[in-house]
């Protein structure tokens, strides 16, 4: 997210063969310990990653590279094909090895790897690596869902928008810290642009390699560029993680096939979508169903946790019209309020209410983008909205909302939770179901992480911020520190925490709590705690 004027300015899954009973990776060894840093020429210097958690199976990834930053985008392993074995194991010594495989990749993939890794016992922490011929990577933690209908309570943190020259990655470092059963990222994992386009209040702190991103090779060596993080790989080892994509994967505030104006650099959007998409998928662990045919990506699904929590996980980019209002920040019209506009895209709006109609879970958690409460940032008479988030889209909003409403009064559905990034900040919210009437209901809760980095070390409150709340009673909580948000399920509450991190221009920063909240059970809103 800009707040100006932005118009102005190896094989996806593997087979049941493929899992075999062969001989220890390392006969008669000890299994490594991680380590902080790889030995140059090691082949695992984008770290590994597990993510989307069933009740039986999960993702394991790792990407090749001894140079992550190469130009051509394949990480210093050129053209040549690799065979990569895996195991996954129930304790870190790897004395219980449960699952073994071997994969091939080439650069046709990036040099990735996706295993999905079957056959494994719901609600259990697995430990997980890979070897290419004497070199094993680093070990990473993972965890499958709770079985069906179970109401384990489960340990969620979310962030978003980790804007590499803007600050270290401090808070990816202290969320892996806290062990949690699964982690989200909502967008903005890279940024597309130049060292230097936009510097953040105070300087940045390093650089982008390469130009903008626009090609394969581009993205690809961004991508790579951020995996080499060390805190980056930390968080990424903890826990497994449930991604979707913002703007920056591809290009500031594009809405559909509709790039940011003035266009710069010219080209071909769809090409360079479908070079984004593939490199995003190549470098994140995602499923074989997510895996991108050109400029599409089928991204928007459903994540259980037993039957506690549902995880919605939605797309707010590729299906929705152009920004109303120039898509200027803090403004309004009348195109603004048209019923017939959508973010998700009708499609994706009937696949929501059908979620939420056929619901079991405890908790529904939207896992989205961009604010989806109202926020009218002009105090007084006036009105200014934010056109990239809901506010662009209400009718959209409305009908979600509606949907939800009307899947409780038929008792399906029965406490709503929205988790957002995008705005560089924290914010917590009460979803109203028509935000202009202040009788109308509290129907959910709505928890805003801020970024890993992007904005610099940011300030305890922005300038007009105490003017915004007075003007938005459904706003409960406000914080500009870098950081992300705990939170703890049960079968009685939602309990949220705002953590921060005081600083992103040196490493090392302690993390810090500025906000408790509770929702609970059948009582929509946050409460604070």
């Amino acid at each position: 997210m800009i707040t100006t004027s932005r118009r102005s300015l190896l094989r996806a899954g593997l087979s049941a063969a493929a899992v075999t009973a062969a001989a220890p990776l390392l006969t008669g060894a000890a299994a490594p310990a991680p380590v902080p840093g790889r030995p140059a020429g090691d082949p695992f210097g984008l770290g590994v990653a597990s993510g989307e958690p069933d009740a039986t199976s999960v993702v394991l990834w790792t990407r090749l590279a001894t140079d992550p930053v190469a130009e051509d985008g394949l990480g210093g392993i050129g053209n040549r094909g690799t065979d990569v074995e895996w195991e996954i194991a129930e304790d870190e010594g790897f004395t219980r090895v449960v699952r073994r495989g071997r994969e091939r990749t080439g650069p046709e993939l990036g040099h990735s790897v996706h295993v999905e890794a079957g056959g494994l016992r719901p609600g259990r922490d697995y430990h997980y690596r890979f070897r290419v011929g004497r070199t094993v990577s680093d070990v990473g933690r993972t965890r499958t869902a709770p079985p069906f209908a179970a109401m384990t309570p489960v340990h969620m943190a979310f962030t978003s928008c980790s804007q590499f020259e803007h600050g270290y990655f401090t808070a990816y470092r202290r969320m892996a810290e806290e062990r949690p059963d699964v982690l989200l990222h909502l967008g903005d994992y890279i940024y597309e642009y130049p060292a230097k386009k936009y510097v953040a209040p105070g300087g940045n702190v390093r650089d982008h390699a390469g130009p903008e991103t626009t090609t394969l090779a581009g993205y690809r060596q961004r991508l790579g560029q951020y995996h080499a993080d060390a805190d980056l790989q930390a968080a990424h080892a903890a826990a497994p993680w449930l991604v979707v994509f913002d703007d920056h994967e591809v290009e500031n505030n594009w809405a559909g096939d509709v790039r940011e104006l003035p266009v710069d650099p010219p080209g071909d959007f769809a090409a360079r979508k479908a070079a984004a998409f593939r490199a995003y998928w190549e470098n994140m662990p995602l499923r074989a169903a997510q895996r991108p045919r050109g400029a599409a990506m089928r991204l928007y699904r459903r994540v259980g946790y037993g039957g506690l929590v549902t995880f919605h996980m939605l797309d707010t980019r590729q299906y929705r019209g152009d920004q109303p209002c120039g898509d200027t920040f803090r403004s309004d019209c009348a195109e603004r309020t048209d019923p017939a506009r959508s973010l998700p895209g009708s499609a994706q709006e009937r696949w929501i209410a059908d979620g939420f109609a056929r619901s079991r879970a405890r908790w529904d958690v939207l896992g989205q983008q961009v604010f989806f409460s109202q926020v009218d940032f002009t105090p007084g008479a006036g009105r200014g909205f934010n056109p990239d988030a809901w506010d662009g889209y209400p009718g959209s909003r409305d009908r979600v909302v509606d949907s939800w409403v009307e899947a409780t009064q038929r008792g399906r559905a029965r406490n709503l939770v929205v988790l957002t990034g995008d705005v560089h900040a924290h914010w917590g919210a009460d979803v109203k179901r028509r935000f202009d009437d202040p009788a109308s209901p509290v129907v959910g809760s709505e928890l805003v992480s801020s970024s890993i980095s992007s904005g610099g070390d940011g300030s305890e409150k922005q300038s007009g911020s105490d003017a915004v709340l007075a003007e938005n009673p459904h706003v409960r909580f406000h914080n500009n520190r870098r950081g992300y948000v705990s939170t703890r399920f049960t079968a009685e509450r939602m309990e949220a925490e705002f953590k921060v991190v005081p600083f992103v221009k040196q490493p090392g920063a302690p993390v810090q709590t500025r906000g408790r909240f509770v929702t609970e059970d059948r009582r929509p809103g946050l409460r604070s705690a």
